[in-house]
């Protein structure tokens, strides 16, 4: 029997999808409009640009655009003088572009904008020195059309108006798009001391992992010395500069293995790059370069070699003319930690030596503090029970951001006979464990009190390295409504009950029985799962989970020593990586890692990076004013007791580098009040490096905007990087809690996979306002998919992704993918702001042979909205208040 819920988690959504009946055919009324425009508008197409600053660059040079309506309105149309009767105009979609090649590069002062009705309200005006990386001077999410005169600072050859969101249904319709500027560069006498010289340096790769060819050989001022890369490409080294500078000159002194195509790119936060030269015709030995630009860090990017062997660089030196205080040079290697250092007072640590009762007392008063779903489900305290080795005789039940794990390094080195419980606690819970969020346990054995324990659990929830002796229950003793949820890397002796759970994901692990099921239950790599069943009963079984790399994990040595333990990758995995014995892996000692605490700063943070350090996140609110760099292959950043991260002024909060092996695990990161463009990037936008030997991890990291107070961010999570594995995480816009409304905790996408074999194990993703996946790369995966869509879309104009298609798809993969495979994909909607929403279909893909879904469904909670298709234009309806779902079994 499926309940039927009085509310979703609070209740959680996803967003619509419905079509027009009609288009409007602005075609067919063309003779009209022109007349009308001409007659309204046309005085204004005349105006000459305010305070133009410099000289017309753009009249008649190559325009180019990302559509174009029809054959009469092309992007020339745009740069050819004519202000009143030819326009370029885009196809009805988001987003386009126009831009225009000046030719050469040009330092931009002002740019006029003359739209048409079709006008953009947000938009970007954006540089670039090769048409491929680009820089944005303006942006603005409330464009008023007509004539648009700004005023702009930046350079390049390249410039562009990047529209994200139409003024109208139609689409981008520029009169003409004008550049004002000059040619030339500035600056004063170009400096002949090497800026780059001690300064931290990291590359893509190196040729043997060894000191001998590390990336700081390359700054060390030793010409018999230096850096060199495997033999692939593309290939990178860079430096951080330690502050922003004016950069004029570059000297690469190359060993026999030389780059033929490179670029010099600087960024300022060493994610995104703007090129300042560019060759396809290297020649190797001392090349001195002549360049302008701006930037902390600087980097040479390889594209083609000269040999068949890698990149190599006996010195790479950069130059200034000034205007910068440049940091003191760093090491580049950590400095030495402490190997039992202090947590914190967030951290309670537990020994056997300590008496049950002195436990149990903190136990207790941690869960006082942290249990009301009313009171503690935003606020802002974070805490860890960590048990050392041993055996405990206590009850533990996790509240709101707590962590509980064991410090052993496999899990039966730590038992608790007892029980670690989560339950509807609440009575303003009513019974139900649907926002029973934020909060995991870890690393250690049950013996529980009963004989079953009880993980009743919404999203963001992990239940990892456990092995239960005894049976399992995955939902409130009441019985009442659950929506989580995930299992990895675990035991349970007897049987897993899921009961009143909506849905939940067990990956590598051994179950000695599975029973329940409602909507959707899916299994990679567990020994005990229920056979393949999909949907009578919605059973999703695979043999083995294609790639996993388990969590990595805090651990106490025999000499008493912390460390991290590193789990190895594995490939067609089933059941617990300690099944038969410890893990495999290495580990780090606790001295290679930068215990991040309350008082530090981005500032604190980034030398921490920069100095090669990992990081250990501890229970705590961090606001940071910068973004947070990972750039060094191989680094671990694991958070405890939820560590919750907020971007300030708009920034990104971290962005990592598109190097082998990072991993991130344990973190919230939570949108600041101003709009940032993404919380989290995994690689450079065009990255593609492969990865596949020593992918980066994203693990039990979650995404939230609003709920604590008004967030904004346009994306959550970007993975630019090949063969990275997402394995759990969940992002939500809040539809409860501070700061919550359709104009007010703003979010386009949740995530957005560029990069190519890229796996998704355990994908929660709700609630946002369009495409809440995009998947452009290519062979991407993805076992499990739960969404709710947007629950308050005012209205069906508000949001309709094409003018004649309701809503947007849950889950899109781009037309342009030919490979793609997804098992146990659910949507739901609830558009309880106005019943009356529709959405076309959850799931959007081309249809070509390589891309294929399997086990789907849609429902609609308590009839709240419709859901017209599953997939593309194939099966029924949700509708009604049975709450019942539409099941696809495959597709095509």
């Amino acid at each position: 029997m499926r309940p039927t819920p009085a509310s979703p988690h609070g209740a959680e959504l996803a967003r619509a999808d419905s079509r027009r009946p009609y288009r409007r055919a602005r075609v067919l009324l063309a003779g009209l409009a022109v007349a009308m425009v001409a007659s309204v508008v046309g005085v204004v197409h005349t105006a000459a640009p305010a305070a133009a600053a410099g000289t017309l660059l753009s009249q008649g040079k190559v325009a180019t655009a990302s559509s174009t309506e029809n054959a009469g309105v092309p992007a020339s149309a745009a740069v050819d003088g004519d202000t009143t009767t030819t326009r370029w105009s885009s196809t009805f979609a988001d987003p386009q572009w126009l831009q225009v090649d000046l030719g050469a590069s040009a330092t931009i002062s002002q740019v006029t904008l003359t739209w048409e009705a079709a006008y953009g309200k947000s938009f970007e005006i954006q540089t670039s020195a090769d048409a491929s990386t680009w820089t944005s001077i303006y942006s603005t999410t409330t464009g008023t059309g007509g004539v648009q005169n700004l005023t702009v600072s930046g350079t390049g050859r390249y410039v562009r108006m990047y529209g994200t969101a139409r003024g109208t249904t139609y689409g981008y319709s520029l009169w003409e798009f004008q550049v004002y500027g000059t040619t030339g560069t500035t600056g004063g006498t170009c400096g002949t001391t090497n800026a780059a010289l001690g300064h931290p340096a990291t590359a893509s790769s190196t040729e043997d992992g060894s000191a001998a060819s590390a990336a700081g050989n390359a700054v060390d001022g030793n010409t018999t010395t230096r850096w060199s890369s495997t033999f692939a490409d593309p290939q990178w080294l860079q430096v951080d500069l330690g502050s922003s500078q004016s950069i004029c000159g570059v000297s690469l002194n190359w060993e026999a293995a030389y780059g033929k195509s490179f670029q010099i790119q600087t960024s300022a936060d060493g994610t995104t790059w703007t090129s300042i030269y560019s060759t396809t015709t290297g020649t190797g030995g001392v090349q001195n370069l002549t360049v302008s630009g701006t930037g902390r860090y600087v980097r040479m990017y390889g594209t083609v070699r000269a040999t068949t062997y890698g990149y190599s660089l006996y010195e790479f030196s950069v130059f200034t003319t000034g205007g910068g205080t440049t940091t003191p040079p760093t090491t580049g290697a950590c400095p030495t930690q402490s190997d039992n250092p202090n947590f914190g007072s967030n951290v309670h640590i537990f020994d056997p030596s300590m008496s049950s009762a002195t436990i149990q007392a903190q136990l207790d008063a941690d869960f006082n503090a942290q249990k009301d779903t009313n009171t503690a489900q935003f606020a802002s305290g974070r805490v860890a029970e960590l048990f050392k080795p041993g055996t405990y005789s206590v009850a533990d039940n996790v509240g709101f951001y707590t962590s509980v794990a064991g410090l052993g390094q496999n899990p039966d080195d730590v038992t608790i006979n007892g029980d670690v419980t989560v339950d509807a606690f609440n009575s303003s819970d009513a019974g139900n464990a649907t926002q029973n969020f934020w909060r995991s346990v870890e690393n250690l054995a049950i013996n529980p009190s009963s004989g079953t324990d009880r993980w009743a659990v919404a999203q963001a929830a992990p239940f990892r390295r456990i092995d239960v002796h005894g049976n399992l229950n995955l939902y409130p003793a009441s019985y009442g409504w659950a929506s989580g949820g995930y299992i990895a890397d675990t035991k349970v002796s007897g049987q897993v009950a899921s009961a009143s759970q909506q849905q939940w994901y067990s990956r590598d692990s051994n179950f000695g029985s599975w029973s329940g099921s409602n909507w959707n239950m899916v299994f990679s790599g567990v020994n005990g799962a229920p056979a393949q069943s999909f949907p009578n009963p919605p059973m999703t079984t695979l043999a083995t989970t294609p790639v996993s790399r388990d969590v990595p994990y805090l651990y106490l040595d025999s000499t008493g020593k912390y460390r991290v333990f590193l789990p190895s990758l594995r490939t067609n995995a089933s059941g617990p990586s300690w099944a038969n014995g410890s893990t495999p892996g290495t580990s780090l000692p606790m001295s290679q890692f930068y215990v991040v605490k309350s008082g530090d700063t981005a500032t604190t943070i980034n030398q921490a990076l920069s100095n090669g350090c990992n990081l250990f996140f501890t229970p705590g609110v961090y606001h940071v004013s910068q973004t947070l760099n990972v750039t060094k292959a191989n680094t671990v950043v694991l958070g405890i007791g939820m560590p919750t991260i907020i971007p300030d002024n708009g920034v990104n909060a971290m962005s990592v580098a598109d190097v082998d092996g990072v991993r991130l695990k344990g973190l919230l990161f939570d949108a600041g009040t101003t709009n940032s463009n993404a919380l989290l990037t995994v690689g450079a936008a065009g990255s593609s490096a492969s990865h596949a030997a020593n992918p980066t991890t994203i693990q039990d990291v979650f995404f939230r905007i609003g709920g604590a107070g008004a967030g904004k961010a346009t994306n959550s999570l970007i993975v630019n990087s090949n063969d990275s594995i997402i394995d759990h995480i969940w992002a939500w816009r809040a539809d409860h809690g501070a700061g919550v409304g359709w104009t007010t905790n703003t979010a386009d996408n949740g995530l957005t996979v560029n990069g190519n074999n890229v796996l998704a194990t355990g994908l929660f993703v709700e609630h946002y306002q369009k495409y809440e996946v995009q998947w452009n790369g290519q062979n991407g995966k993805t076992i499990f998919f739960q969404n709710e869509m947007p629950y308050d879309v005012p209205n069906q104009a508000a949001w309709m992704s094409t003018p004649t298609t309701n809503g947007y798809a849950a889950y899109k993969v781009a037309d342009t993918v030919t490979t793609h495979e997804a098992w146990g994909v659910g949507s739901y909607c609830y558009f309880n702001v106005n019943t009356s929403v529709n959405a076309y279909h959850a799931f959007e893909v081309p249809n070509t042979a390589g891309v294929k879904l399997h086990d789907l469904l849609t429902v609609s909670l308590g009839g709240n909205g419709t859901i017209t298709h599953v997939i593309n234009d194939t099966g029924a309806t949700a509708q009604g208040s049975a709450t019942v779902p539409v099941d696809v079994v495959s597709y095509p």
